[in-house]
């Protein structure tokens, strides 16, 4: 009998389901004396409905996350949540809502109103500001969560390192061999 009851108790738990989350890491040269980012709630998770379009911005009346500077525009670009099309895979969408400011989405730049999915990693790029978003998948229809994360250093370095030349056999860089007057010369391994 006590075993019946333990299987009943279980049967009745509820399975926890979990939220895709963005994770989004800001990142603005002048953040440490303009306090740009100010309004926003670092290191915590906000819950937004998935019929909801989250706007990013300067205007506090239009914007859910508020970017406080006079550069920004009103609405600066839009976040849609989505399912793919005959999947159970979810994405988010951003469009750019600013007719001054083209946004970058790693390297591809949308004027007003273009629109595109967003990769599961990529840089957002306009004016000053970087941008880093993230996608944790999570099962979800109902909801999803944003989570601001703030850098100090600028995002772009950390993501693209400097390259570094590498140094040929002769121990000589390309450019002090052209700079005596030098010219290359092609040569087949055999003459070696």
């Amino acid at each position: 009998l006590r075993r019946i009851i333990i299987m009943s108790s279980m049967e009745e738990v509820e399975t926890e389901e979990t939220v895709t989350c963005l994770h989004i890491t800001l990142y603005h040269p002048c953040q440490e004396e303009k306090q740009v980012f100010r309004s926003l709630k670092f290191h915590k998770r906000e819950r937004c409905r998935v019929d909801e379009v989250a706007k990013f911005g300067r205007d506090s009346n239009i914007c859910h996350y508020n970017l406080m500077d006079t550069r920004v525009s009103r609405v600066q670009f839009t976040l849609q949540f989505f399912r793919q099309l005959n999947s159970s895979e979810f994405g988010f969408e951003i469009k750019n809502m600013s007719k001054k400011t083209k946004l970058l989405v790693d390297n591809v730049e949308l004027d007003y109103l273009n629109k595109i999915d967003l990769p599961w990693k990529c840089i957002i790029r306009f004016g000053d500001y970087q941008l880093l978003m993230q996608r944790q998948d999570g099962e979800s229809v109902d909801y999803f969560e944003i989570c601001f994360e703030l850098s100090q250093a600028s995002l772009l370095q950390e993501r693209h390192p400097p390259s570094l030349q590498p140094i040929p056999e002769c121990g000589m860089f390309p450019s002090l061999v052209y700079s005596q007057g030098v010219k290359p010369v092609e040569m087949d391994e055999n003459d070696l």
